[in-house]
């Protein structure tokens, strides 16, 4: 997972090498790190990602290529598509896959159901992270359903997908055969993403980016220990 990530964020880096240096949001990530050692660490990290697929088992295995493929995709996507949100989600969904095959060694109903939530909950959270970007993708003609929709419907429609990554989360529970305990921990959820909603109608960078983080920070939290609650009672 680590090294997936940070091939995904390096490939991200230098794909966007020139654009994020005319954003001022993003202006000065340029400055972190030489483009070299981005390309050197984007190719170290792929590699180790499949050697520890390697590891794992047979079908992680043949499968990592197809999960740095997908992750790479995501970053050329606002290129021609407006649907960049939901690949996002998409890159993102294949981690409970992986998870549970890795686990398991083959692909059951529960983490599919899971994937679908991560698409909605990714792609909501995007959509209001997005916002901060609205004058920019659209001087810089970069496609982004923010731009297609408007920042006020953009966020309707993030909190519809949230809504339905609520009721996946229920729906994976039972497919799961989780017990009371972690469907006791989906109030604490609800409850977070009802703050990043509040928040984000604030359409201020700070409260976009408690939003954005402690929001979705907490949500993760609350999923794991209540998941690891419920095998552990």
């Amino acid at each position: 997972m680590v090294c997936a990530r940070t091939a995904a964020m390096l490939f991200n880096r230098a794909v966007d090498w020139s654009l994020d240096q005319r954003n001022q949001r993003t202006a000065s990530r340029h400055l972190l790190v030489p483009k070299l050692a981005v390309a050197i660490a984007l190719v170290v990290s792929s590699v180790a990602f499949i050697l520890a697929t390697a590891a794992i088992n047979r079908l992680t295995f043949l499968l990592s290529p197809v999960a740095l493929a997908i992750i790479f995709l995501y970053s050329l996507t606002k290129r021609f598509t407006a649907a960049t949100h939901f690949f996002l989600g998409f890159a993102l969904a294949i981690a409970p896959i992986g998870a549970w095959i890795a686990q398991t060694g083959r692909i059951d109903l529960a983490p599919l159901v899971l994937a679908v939530g991560v698409i909605c909950w990714v792609a909501g959270f995007d959509l209001i992270y997005a916002t901060q970007d609205y004058d920019f993708d659209r001087r810089e003609g970069i496609r982004s359903l923010v731009v297609n929709l408007g920042i006020a419907r953009s966020l309707r429609l993030a909190k519809w997908l949230h809504i339905v990554m609520f009721a996946m989360l229920i729906a994976f529970g039972f497919a799961a055969n989780l017990g009371l305990i972690y469907f006791l921990g989906m109030p604490f959820v609800a409850a977070a993403l009802l703050y990043e909603h509040r928040s984000a109608r604030r359409l201020d960078v700070a409260a976009i980016n408690r939003a954005f983080f402690q929001s979705n920070a907490f949500v993760s939290a609350v999923f794991l220990v209540a998941i690891c609650a419920d095998r552990l009672a």
